[in-house]
């Protein structure tokens, strides 16, 4: 029961920011775009922390945050509050200090990426598999557009075959995506 409520809580937040902080778009080269993509970031977090944070001591408490999704027609009832600061709050203060706050979300975007990955990996893996195998690729592939043969397919699962097995795990097609 605390699992969920922690994992509801999670998505809360993530819903949360997005609400405060929406994504900006930029138009120049790829790691420029990253840079500017890491600044944008860490400036909405400050601004969604200073939004929370209602008195400025530069903490914020369980009834703060849940006053702050209250504002935003969110839900969060006053243990859900209590548990979602209780994960992050590694000084034991009991409240959320930018950092703590700042690695709890990091820790929701890290899940939500998990997440997203498991579903890429599914759409790559045949019926009653559990990995990646040269005919799934192929045929996965052929839907895309893309027509290859078997063989192709063997050469480019062997890139990231880290256990020489034929195939790829999901920790093996993790690693490609990265």
């Amino acid at each position: 029961m605390m699992k969920n409520s922690q994992a509801q809580s999670s998505s809360s937040f993530v819903k949360f920011c997005r609400k405060l902080s929406p994504k900006r778009k930029d138009s120049s080269a790829e790691t420029q775009h990253n840079i500017n993509d890491d600044h944008y970031k860490n400036r909405d977090l400050e601004a969604v922390f200073a939004y929370m944070d209602a008195d400025r001591d530069g903490r914020i408490s369980p009834h703060e945050l849940q006053k702050s999704f209250m504002t935003l027609g969110e839900q969060l009832s006053d243990e859900e509050a209590e548990a979602a600061v209780r994960l992050s709050d590694t000084d034991g203060d009991g409240m959320l200090d930018f950092q703590e706050f700042a690695q709890l979300i990091k820790g929701d975007d890290e899940e939500e990426k998990k997440v997203e990955l498991k579903e890429a990996f599914r759409m790559y893996i045949a019926e009653g598999e559990e990995c990646i195998t040269p005919r799934s690729l192929k045929m996965m592939l052929k839907k895309l557009g893309e027509s290859r043969s078997t063989d192709d397919c063997r050469v480019m699962i062997r890139a990231f075959d880290l256990n020489a097995d034929g195939v790829l795990s999901f920790d093996e097609f993790a690693l490609m995506m990265r």
